[in-house]
């Protein structure tokens, strides 16, 4: 169900026909996110992205909005560290539509000098969002605490000073050094017949051109740390983790099991042993941040500042035991069979297989079918799981984070033991 061309200009196309559905979603990729910005220039992939909706020479920003609600289509983008992807869903015979408004989008924006004005305007109100949501701007406390002299480190939105700097022609600069064909991708995933779709895309980048920069994946040195961000609010909030594998590390199938077994779901460890047991949270997880040369695993719980201490020294406990214990088959079973259900449910999803598509092309340069990942997952050995718990946990390895109502003098953290 899946193909790859390469049209002569370099575009590569990739699709994943779904015969059981009626839609389609279409989606183009550029190979550039905010680990390929400059520090003066932070933010400014995210506000190009925001930039393509506001009008080209062809459609107004209000033509581009009612042009996908017409169909009952969704038009959306995201921008990350590694990529920056523009998408449409469409009943598959408005795929030309979709098609035809994202390309119209990505060639031919005006970057207008008033309408960047105020999507600068828009971006410190999303800047002010992202300080104002707690349980969400420790996530970049965490990764600039862990990636402190990396691009990879500061949050993609970008900060108020980088963005209100940002002018049209710096903007243009940026989409003409980095949104070249070699470093598009166009992928949909859907009711798609793979050779229409070819002639639709390559018809509408006729004349694309240029050679852009080729992307480095960054790898940074990972530099564990101890925070503490002062804020008044109820709960405190707290990351702690160590680094990752990338998501190209052959071990990556090990981390998810680690990651689920930890605290992918409500049957986990972190989950039964902090909410269930003793009450201490109403939300705890772990989690994963890969990228193609790095990654960072981390826990994640928000709890009373009383309460913070015990909530630590549970955690710890928890991963010093995971990787003192042998994991039993009855437990590694079940996170085996967690992962693989939740992957079969997302394949259900026809934006879950475009972003699968797009991603797997920048990081692999090939589709990664589910039946490999499947087997990845049902190949790892619970050793295998013990022995990296043992290598990433390491006390020394540990990084802490936590936003709220305390101070460092009234947490106790000793780095040298768990």
């Amino acid at each position: 169900m899946y193909r790859k061309t390469i049209l002569p200009s370099g575009i590569r196309v990739v699709t994943e026909y779904m015969p059981a559905v009626r839609s389609a979603t279409v989606g183009i990729w550029a190979d550039v996110g905010s680990a390929a910005e400059q520090r003066e220039q932070r933010g400014i992939s995210h506000l190009v992205e925001h930039m393509l909706f506001k009008g080209t020479a062809n459609r107004s920003a209000r033509e581009i909005a009612e042009a996908m609600d017409g169909v009952g289509g969704s038009l959306n983008a995201f921008t990350d560290k590694e990529a920056t992807c523009y998408y449409a869903r469409v009943i598959d015979r408005h795929l030309d539509l979709a098609v035809d408004v994202l390309t119209d989008m990505f060639l031919h924006s005006t970057l207008d000098p008033e309408e960047l004005a105020k999507e600068q305007s828009v971006v410190l109100e999303e800047i002010k969002t992202y300080d104002d949501s707690p349980d969400e701007s420790i996530h970049d406390l965490f990764i600039q605490t862990m990636w402190s002299d990396a691009n990879l480190g500061e949050p993609t939105i970008g900060f108020a000073q980088t963005v209100t700097k940002l002018t049209a022609p710096d903007l243009r600069a940026h989409m003409r050094a980095r949104y070249a064909p070699a470093s598009v991708v166009v992928a949909a995933a859907g009711n798609v017949d793979h050779e229409t779709f070819v002639a639709l895309v390559a018809d509408r980048f006729a004349g694309f051109s240029g050679t852009g920069h080729a992307v480095v994946a960054e790898r940074p040195r990972t530099t564990p740390g101890i925070r503490f961000t002062h804020k008044d609010s109820e709960q405190a909030y707290v990351v702690l983790g160590s680094r990752g594998l990338s998501v190209r590390d052959e071990r990556r199938y090990v981390l998810s099991l680690l990651d689920t077994l930890l605290g992918g779901g409500m049957s986990s460890r972190l989950f039964q042993e902090i909410r269930e047991k003793r009450g201490l949270v109403y939300t705890v997880y772990s989690f994963q941040a890969a990228y193609r040369e790095a990654g960072l695993f981390g826990i994640y719980a928000g709890t009373s500042p009383a309460k913070l201490q015990s909530c630590l020294d549970v955690v710890r406990e928890q991963l010093a035991v995971i990787g003192e214990v042998p994991i039993s088959d009855a437990e590694l079973r079940l996170a085996k069979e967690h992962i693989k259900g939740s992957l079969t449910l997302s394949l259900e999803s026809t934006s879950s297989r475009m972003i699968r598509l797009g991603r797997n092309e920048f990081a692999f340069g090939r589709h990664v079918p589910p039946e490999e990942i499947e087997a990845g997952v049902e190949a790892v050995a619970a050793q295998e799981v013990r022995l990296l718990a043992q290598e990433l946990f390491a006390p020394s390895e540990l990084g802490l984070c936590v936003l709220g109502p305390i101070d460092a003098e009234a947490i106790a953290w000793d780095r040298s033991a768990a």
